[in-house]
């Protein structure tokens, strides 16, 4: 009587289903950590406008109000050309009590659609919101 050895076809079918129920399961979540990990980058950028307006506050006694988006504020010192996912920031609503600020990831990385916004008074701790990011 002659072994034979290998897999039917069966086998490898039954294999196949498994792998691909995994795959359709396992992309959208790391699509998911992937945009959150871009997130982390603006949420960078956001903490040092906000250690900034914080100098520049204690400097002048009110906050530094920036409504067009740029990469660049030398009265910040904030740089953002060199991020990768998010290169601009404004900081549209700026008064003597707080201020707010925003960026929005670049259309050209996979960034695009995910805005953060942070709100911060001279007193309290900055409130961080998001949109475009899947839970």
């Amino acid at each position: 009587m002659r072994k034979t050895k290998g897999f039917t076809l069966v086998e490898l079918v039954i294999v196949i289903v498994i792998v691909g129920i995994l795959s359709i399961v396992a992309v959208p979540i790391y699509r998911g950590y992937t945009r959150k990990a871009m997130a982390t980058e603006g949420k960078a950028l956001l903490g040092a406008i906000q250690t900034a307006q914080k100098i520049y506050y204690a400097e002048n006694a009110f906050f530094f109000q920036q409504s067009t988006a740029t990469s660049f504020s030398s009265v910040l010192d904030v740089d953002a050309r060199s991020n990768k996912y998010f290169t601009s920031f404004s900081v549209p609503n700026a008064t003597t009590a707080g201020f707010t600020a925003s960026t929005t990831g670049t259309p050209t990385s996979g960034a695009s659609g995910i805005s953060l916004t942070m709100s911060a008074t001279k007193t309290g701790a900055p409130v961080m919101t998001d949109s475009g990011l899947q839970d």
